[in-house]
Order: structure tokens, then C-alpha cells, then sequence
């Protein structure tokens, strides 16, 4: 063979040099596979370099020891240093040797060429059911591929982790390298051990790696991890003190394997009062009653379908609430006597040994002792377990009245009391004050009067309230002044002038003498009118005569527009008469021109008058002007 080399040998041989070009080549291992059919020579073994050698000669045995091709042949100095056997898996034995010029072998060298690029079909990959807590190993189940293996066999399995992204576990999803093959395939017949996992989803991506380091298709497993206690809110009603039992919630909330009913070992919420058994519920919400009077402790806790056990949100330090009941009613009692600066203040005190007494309600109430009659209640204002109320003892009769008495605890339980602190009844007589006597007059436009205690002296010092209530039509239509009692209980007040009035007189009475009015009396005020005459004569036929005039309005402008004014005459011998009715204007002016023309008129010395009999809503009396005289001519 070395004149040349068979035809079909060179033939296979460029066409194993071209696949060498697109396919990169690995070396192999002493009894490795590999996935590409390109193996890489080294030529000082196979076949080596002796001396003397002409021609390096190559043989390609399948596995049963027969040649695949024929031999190929290359100077000695030029060996291969790549060889590529068929596109068939398999351990191919390539056996070398060199020839010297005259075609004896110098040395002989060989090596197994192991080519596998099948994959194995994808393991079986299976993750705990459920939800596992944030301290639990995840183990992982694999299910070797099913049969047929690569020829190559199965060098084990290649695992990852991703939470959602989708990744590989090798660099390369056509080739995993023995690094990156995670668990030998003996390991793959007992669980995995995956570790500790992050909290939520976590996706376990396997692959089988065949002798080759082929790998197969993904297997994906599922394992889902929860490390989080579920949290719990624990409520006893309303806040406070209640007056009946009260029924307790508590609620549970778990954002990852969630707190849904699923039976037997599942998802559970749980009350405990005052330490004792819990009240369990399967899923998130659990209920209880509790009663009695007193402080209760509620404890709660919540287990999710991870097995993750929480505490209720009653405190950091101390978890719990406490229900507070108190179904006893306070105790509620006036007290032993009345301030003797202030008689008319009535107090009670509101006691409760438990909840303690309650604020913002709570009445005193009053009515003739004695009677069926209601009670009327007294506005009370509630402070620091005391009801304090006024009683305006001026607007009751004379007599004997009985109070009783509501309070309220913390809890809402009422009570009523209708005896002092003493026990003896709640009664006052009245009137309680010192009675007082107010005495009142007019006199030329001032008034006054006296205040005096009833068969006693006058008292100074003391606030008299003169009010003046004008007749409609006045602005203001009320004018207050209040006095100060000299000497003697008297005081004096001049009246300004303006419309008709009401003139009256009260003292509010005081914490201990008595409220009192003295009598009404009224001021009645003519209506100011002037009129005025253009000429003191009048030609008859001749220029007409112009009375003009005004009506005073003080206090009463707004009134005066369109007040009827009555033009009057007289001569002598004759009474007053009426001859024309005029309004005032706004400003309480009147105008009006007046011919004569009857010729008896000449020598006669008229009177003319402007007289205002009032209406409606004007606040004076009748008035009438002073005369004025015209003779005629």
C-alpha cells in the first residue's frame, strides 16, 4: 500500500476532513464518549514517530472487530491529527501503525473512539405536593428515562432553579459537561435533596445527560414555599367596656398558600378565652363567645396550608385583646345637702366598682313630690362620674319637688337614684332663694322703682333690667338698659325720647334671692307735626295759598313714607273740619296749594291745622299742629 491508497479509503477520509471543519472536535477520555464523530489524535501515540518510518497507516474497527473502512495511509511525518468515524453511535477502535520504505511495520498503536450523540428521553421529575415551609428541604423525586438508553448510557442528571424565567441547566441546552452534571445517575434512584428554597414559586428545570453529555428534553417540577406566618386580626367588639357578652372574631390572612378550608390537617384559625382550650375552625375566620362581668383574655392563632403558625396583632410584646363586660348597673346618688351659695345647683355621683362611671349621658328630673305627675328633666351636664344640673326653681311654684336621678357605667348600664348619699329622699322646697319684691313707676318721662326683700329692706348693689318695647313700626323695636340699685334698693332711668312704648322692669334674681318683675307701664307719644303757611292772606280767585309741612319721625323713618296727613280748617263761630287728606314722603314732608274762591270768604280769618290720626305700624299716638291763619280778600 505504499504506492498509494484504495479510492474509497481517500474518499471518506476529505469527507471526514470536511465534517472536521463545521464540527468542533473533542478529545477523548480513556474510555469517554463523546457526542461529535471528529476525534482529536494525538500522533506521538497513535501511531507515534520511530525512526526510519515512511508511511503511517490507519485501520477503523467497528465493535465487533470489523473494519469499517479500508486502511488509510499518510506519510510518517504528516499523520492525522483528527480522525471522524460514521455518523452511526458507537466504540470504534482505530488501531495505527507505521511502515518503513520497505514496508515493514516499525510500531503498532491504538484507541477507542467512542461517538454517542443520541439524547436520552427526559427524566421524570417529581417536587413535594402543597406548599413547604421556609425551613423544609425540598426533595426532589427522578424517575429514570425509559428505555432505550443512548448507547453511551446514562452519565446522570443536570438541575436548576429559576423562578419563572425559563433557564436551562447547562450553558448549552445540546451539551451539559461532567461539572455541570449535578447528581450521578445511581443518585437519581432515592429523593434529591434540593435545599432550603426562596419563599414563592421555584421552578426545578432537570435534565438526563447521556455517557455523551447529551442532554434530553426539560422536565419541570413545581415547588411552591411559604416561610411567612400567616397574620391575624383579633377583635372583641367594640372598644371598651360592654354590658352583655361579646361575641370575639378573628381573621386570618396569608398572601401565599392562603388560609382555605381543606379539611383535616389543613389551614385552621383558633380563639383561646382566658387560657383555656382553643375554639378551633378550619379555614380563616373563627368566633366565640364571651361572657360574664370582668377583664377576659383573647388569644388566636392562625396555621396556613404551609404549616405556618402566626400569632393574633393584639400587641408585640403581649399578643392578645382583652373583652371587657361588666353587666352590673352603677350606683347613683344625689349628695347629702345643697351649696347654700348656690341652692339651686343639683349634683349626684355616679359609682361602679368595675367599668367605672360613664361619660356623656346621664339626666337629672324633677316634679311635684307627691304626684304621678312625669318627671321633667333638667338640663345635666356629666364630668367625672357627677351629673350636675340647674334648676330654675323661679319658674316652679311654691311647693314641695322630688329629683330623680339616670346614670350610666362605662359598660352602658343605667341606674336611677332618688336619695342622697345619706339615704335620706332627694326633696326641696321652694322656694329655695330669698323672695324679692320689685316695685316700678312713670313720672314725666323717667322711670324707676325699688327692689326689696319680701318683709324686709331694699337691696343695693343689685342688676335691674329696664326693657322698652316700642310700638310696631319703631327701629329698634327693643331697647335694654340695665341699672344698678342704690341706697335703698331704688334706681332711675330717663326715658329717651322716640315712638309709644311699653316700659318694664326685671331682675334675673341671683344664686340666692329670687327672680321678680315689677308692673308694666306704657308711654304714649303724641305724633309731631308742623305746618306752615305760604301767606298770612289770600285774594280769593287770586294766587292759592301753599301749607306745607312735616311729621317728625324719630325712630320711625321707615314708617313715615305715605303716612295720611288731614288738612283741617276752622273759622269763627265753626269747629274744626277736614278738606283734604295728603301723604307724607319719605323724609316725613307734605305739600299742598289751596285756592280760595268763594267771594264769603273775603274778611274772614281762617285756622288751619295738619292732623295725623296714625295706621297700622306707626308707632306714635295721634297728633295734631299748631294752627296757622289766612285771612281772605
Amino acid at each position: 500500500m505504499s504506492g498509494g491508497r484504495p479510492l474509497p479509503a481517500v474518499t471518506v477520509l476529505a469527507a471526514a476532513l470536511a465534517l472536521l471543519l463545521m464540527v468542533p472536535c473533542q478529545s477523548p477520555a480513556a474510555a469517554g464518549w463523546q457526542p461529535s464523530s471528529s476525534f482529536k489524535i494525538n500522533a506521538t501515540q497513535v501511531p507515534g514517530y520511530p525512526p526510519g518510518g515512511k508511511w503511517a497507516r490507519y485501520q477503523l474497527l467497528d465493535d465487533a472487530g470489523n473494519p469499517v473502512w479500508g486502511v488509510f495511509e499518510r506519510p510518517a511525518d504528516d499523520p492525522f491529527n483528527y480522525f471522524a468515524v460514521p455518523l452511526v453511535p458507537g466504540a470504534y477502535k482505530l488501531e495505527a501503525w507505521v511502515v518503513d520504505a520497505a514496508g515493514t511495520e516499525l510500531t503498532r498503536a491504538s484507541t477507542m473512539l467512542r461517538f454517542d450523540d443520541v439524547a436520552p428521553t427526559a427524566p421524570t421529575a417529581t417536587a413535594p405536593g402543597g406548599w413547604l415551609q421556609g425551613e423544609e428541604v425540598a426533595m426532589l423525586d427522578l424517575q429514570a428515562p425509559a428505555a432505550p438508553l443512548p448507547i453511551s448510557g446514562l452519565q446522570g442528571y443536570a438541575v436548576s432553579l429559576d423562578r419563572g424565567t425559563g433557564g436551562h441547566p447547562c450553558a448549552s441546552p445540546t451539551l451539559c459537561t461532567e461539572a455541570e452534571t449535578d447528581f450521578a445517575a445511581e443518585e437519581g434512584t432515592d429523593p434529591v435533596a434540593l435545599g432550603t428554597l426562596p419563599q414563592g414559586t421555584n421552578y426545578v428545570r432537570v435534565v438526563a445527560v447521556s455517557g455523551a453529555g447529551v442532554p434530553s428534553s426539560l422536565s419541570t417540577a413545581t415547588v411552591r414555599v411559604d416561610a411567612t406566618a400567616p397574620q391575624l386580626t383579633l377583635s372583641a367588639g367594640k372598644d371598651g367596656w360592654s354590658n352583655r357578652p361579646v361575641l370575639v372574631h378573628a381573621h386570618a390572612t396569608d398572601p401565599l398558600s392562603g388560609m382555605a378550608a381543606a379539611g383535616t390537617g389543613g389551614p385552621v384559625t383558633a380563639i383561646s378565652i382566658d387560657g383555656s382550650a382553643a375554639t378551633t375552625t378550619p379555614g380563616d375566620t373563627a368566633a366565640a363567645w364571651v361572657g360574664g362581668s370582668g377583664a377576659h383574655r383573647i388569644d388566636a392563632f392562625a396555621r396556613d396550608a404551609a404549616g405556618n403558625v402566626g400569632l393574633d396583632s393584639g400587641g408585640p410584646d403581649s399578643p392578645g385583646v382583652i373583652a371587657r363586660i361588666d353587666e352590673e348597673p352603677p350606683q347613683v346618688a344625689f349628695t347629702n345637702a345643697q351649696d347654700p351659695a348656690d341652692p339651686e345647683r343639683i349634683e349626684a355621683a355616679i359609682n361602679d366598682h368595675l367599668s367605672g362611671p360613664g361619660a356623656g349621658a346621664g339626666t337629672i328630673a324633677v316634679r311635684p313630690a307627691g304626684t304621678r305627675a312625669p318627671f321633667e328633666e333638667l338640663p345635666t351636664h356629666v364630668a367625672a362620674g357627677q351629673l350636675i344640673a340647674h334648676w330654675d326653681s323661679d319658674s316652679y311654684p311654691a311647693g314641695k319637688y322630688e329629683f330623680l336621678a339616670t346614670g350610666y357605667d362605662a359598660a352602658g348600664n343605667p341606674a336611677t337614684g332618688a336619695d342622697r348619699a345619706n339615704g335620706s329622699r332627694m326633696f326641696l322646697v321652694n322656694p329655695l332663694k330669698t323672695p324679692v319684691l320689685l316695685t316700678t313707676g312713670l313720672s314725666k318721662g323717667r322711670f324707676g322703682g325699688r327692689l326689696l326683700r319680701v318683709g324686709g329692706g331694699g337691696l343695693a348693689g343689685q342688676r335691674v333690667v329696664v326693657v322698652e318695647t316700642f310700638a310696631a313700626g319703631a327701629v329698634p323695636a327693643r331697647r335694654t338698659t340695665v341699672q344698678t340699685t342704690g341706697a335703698g334698693g331704688a334706681f332711675s332711668l330717663q326715658l329717651q325720647p322716640g315712638p309709644s312704648r311699653d316700659v318694664s322692669a326685671i331682675f334675673p334674681g341671683t344664686p340666692t334671692l329670687t327672680r321678680s318683675s315689677g308692673e308694666s307701664a306704657h308711654l304714649g307719644l303724641a305724633t309731631g307735626i308742623r305746618l306752615s303757611a305760604s301767606s298770612a292772606t289770600a285774594a280769593v280767585g287770586g294766587k292759592p295759598v301753599v301749607f306745607s309741612g312735616s311729621v317728625r319721625a324719630y325712630g320711625a323713618r321707615p314708617a313715615v313714607r305715605g303716612l295720611p296727613v288731614e288738612l283741617q280748617f276752622s273759622y269763627p263761630g265753626s269747629g274744626w273740619r277736614s278738606f283734604r287728606t295728603i301723604v307724607a314722603n319719605g323724609r316725613g314732608r307734605f305739600r299742598y296749594a289751596y285756592r280760595f274762591s268763594d267771594d264769603d270768604s273775603r274778611g274772614v280769618r281762617f285756622k288751619f291745622r295738619a292732623h295725623v290720626k296714625g295706621r297700622e305700624g306707626w308707632p306714635y299716638e295721634p297728633g295734631t299742629s299748631r294752627p296757622v291763619t289766612v285771612t281772605g280778600r
